[in-house]
């Protein structure tokens, strides 16, 4: 029930083959990443040949963003030839990109669908993150030829946590499934020793958990705004894309952050035959999430069901040297996992204290694309 589609060069792909737990899933292309701007949906063109065919852009700005995505395509960090005098960790993205002189609504959609930034600070920041989110985007359109830079488990996310378990259980992990009322068990000094359930006490020197199960080590930063619609369709100018990813960023709709769309389909066999299932989600501003999320609702045509929900976004504001209890931040309203893994990571360092080298096997790479294949 969590909207997100991986990125197919992103650090959740890099983990899981890190893992070798990608021998456990089968994945399929995501067919196509679009953005809406001025009423309409259009793909997402990532490289300088995309460019001059969008529909997003006039003549003489397709020319000017061609040039741009040329930088960018050719940018290396360790290759000075290839800044162009630019110093990308001191000069900021408004900075480079007013040197292509590129328009409002490019800057829009390269930022928010490319770059997958969230709000408009990145602006203001150094250049670099923007540019090698681009290229991430990029590459991940390359490897599999397919229309978007997205894949996604056949058989929906619940693969993961289930392939991640088949691997630990490998590695000696124990589970207790269907666990009621866990409790978190802490010593006089207030670290946590052990989680209770129906009686019975787990022993253990680390707890790690969502904001749930302990909800007086969190703070509520967010609530996230979704509706959940089932339908006989694909979404309506996505050329019949069985699974789908549209941003809607925020100065098209006029709000405060972007709204998602992600759409998905028998086709990754997580509908019966025929029936298409999307969610339009957005962080709450109002408690209407009906209207709220209606310019998202508004693409999608004729809906047969349609569930909405809104729930709260927190974060940890514990110290886990103190406690010993690990905490992860609620799922944001993206549909993709960037943010989420990065969370992830960070919080294995501080389990750890060692960072996860992701800079993968290309060997195993190149296997799990054939299985994406």
């Amino acid at each position: 029930m969590v909207p997100k589609f991986m990125m197919a060069n992103g650090a959740l792909v890099r983990v899981l083959i890190h893992t070798s737990v990608t021998k456990y899933l089968n994945f399929k292309a995501v067919d196509g990443s679009f953005v809406y701007n001025n009423g309409k949906i259009h793909k997402v063109p990532a490289t300088d040949v995309e460019a001059l065919k969008s529909n997003l852009m006039g003549l003489f700005e397709k020319r000017r963003a061609r040039k741009f995505f040329i930088y960018v395509q050719d940018y290396e960090e360790d290759d000075p030839k290839s800044h162009e005098g630019l110093d990308l960790t001191k000069v900021t993205t408004k900075e480079v990109i007013s040197k292509y002189g590129l328009e409002d609504d490019t800057v829009d959609f390269i930022g928010h669908a490319l770059a997958l930034h969230r709000d408009d600070s990145y602006l203001d920041e150094p250049a670099i993150d923007t540019v090698k989110r681009m290229k991430l985007y990029a590459e991940s359109l390359a490897r599999f030829q397919g229309g978007s830079p997205y894949i996604y488990p056949l058989y929906g996310l619940g693969e993961l946590p289930q392939a991640f378990a088949r691997l630990s259980a490998v590695y000696g992990g124990t589970y207790m499934l269907n666990k009621p009322e866990c409790k978190v068990e802490f010593d006089e000094s207030g670290k946590a020793y052990g989680v209770t359930s129906e009686g019975e006490t787990a022993k253990c020197k680390k707890i790690v958990c969502d904001p749930s199960y302990l909800p007086e080590k969190v703070k509520k930063v967010g609530r996230v705004a979704r509706a959940i619609c089932i339908m006989k369709h694909p979404i309506p100018d996505t050329k019949d894309s069985h699974s789908v990813q549209i941003i809607l960023p925020k100065k098209q709709l006029k709000r405060k952050s972007d709204m998602y769309v992600f759409c998905c389909s028998y086709a990754h066999n997580v509908a019966p035959k025929g029936k298409f299932i999307a969610f339009v989600s957005t962080e709450a501003e109002t408690d209407k999430p009906e209207i709220e999320l209606k310019p998202g609702i508004d693409l999608l045509g004729p809906v047969e069901e349609t569930f909405f929900d809104i729930y709260d976004r927190y974060e940890p504001i514990n110290n886990p040297e103190e406690d010993s209890c690990f905490l992860t931040n609620s799922y944001d309203s993206t549909t993709h996992f960037e943010t989420t893994v990065k969370d992830v990571l960070a919080l294995y360092n501080k389990i750890t204290g060692k960072e996860l080298d992701l800079s993968v096997d290309l060997n195993a790479a190149s296997a799990a694309e054939q299985e994406a294949a």
